[in-house]
């Protein structure tokens, strides 16, 4: 069993930046995704990266302004958010997978987060 918690939205912005933190406990060696969600749309894969860093993967909106990055001493899974745009304006989730690799697709997903929203003003 896995337990994940969301830290870092806010209010931010268009142009700023945000850090989300996701804290694992329990079996924490998985494939560590980011959705997002916003209101009246589907669930929407962000990024993900396998345990090693070495598997890593990024929706072609958000690739180039967003970076995961893991902690694995800490436990923490991180989404570094950079450039932000009103339409990244969601409630995100962290999600974790036990597949080997970085994937995109939410039912490869086991264990998920509360969501954190995320806000960008124009």
């Amino acid at each position: 069993q896995v337990q994940l918690v969301e830290s870092g939205g806010g209010l931010v912005q268009a142009g700023g930046s945000l850090r989300l933190s996701c804290a694992a406990s329990g079996r924490t060696s998985y494939t560590m995704g980011w959705f997002r969600q916003a209101p009246g749309k589907e669930r929407q894969f962000v990024a993900a990266m396998n345990w090693s860093g070495v598997s890593t993967y990024y929706a072609d909106s958000v690739k180039g302004r967003f970076t995961i990055s893991r902690d694995n001493a800490k436990n923490t899974v991180y989404l570094q958010m950079n450039s932000l745009k009103p339409e990244d304006t969601a409630v995100y989730y962290c999600a974790a997978s036990r597949s080997i690799v970085a994937v995109t697709a939410t039912v490869a997903y086991n264990y998920w987060g509360q969501g954190t929203q995320v806000t960008v003003s124009s």
